[in-house]
């Protein structure tokens, strides 16, 4: 069973494929499944930071109710 990757290695590992796409040594083909590689791994950081997101709303409000959550600067 593959492990599975940490936000922070996902998002590592998108900056590389960037790197090297703007880098322009590669090959179309390449080049076509990196970008793939890349969306993927867009996608997983994005579900990842919403399910962040989700659990300070709820953990930040008082009744355990998703709720917005607004920083006072306190």
């Amino acid at each position: 069973m593959a492990k599975v990757k940490t936000f922070e290695e996902q998002l590592a590992e998108l900056e590389d494929i960037v790197k090297r796409l703007e880098g322009g040594n590669v090959s179309l083909d390449e080049s076509l499944s990196l970008f793939e590689q890349g969306v993927k791994l867009t996608k997983s950081c994005q579900k990842i930071l919403g399910s962040a997101e989700r659990k300070v709303k709820i953990l930040s409000s008082e009744d355990g109710e998703e709720k917005d959550f607004i920083y006072d600067g306190e």
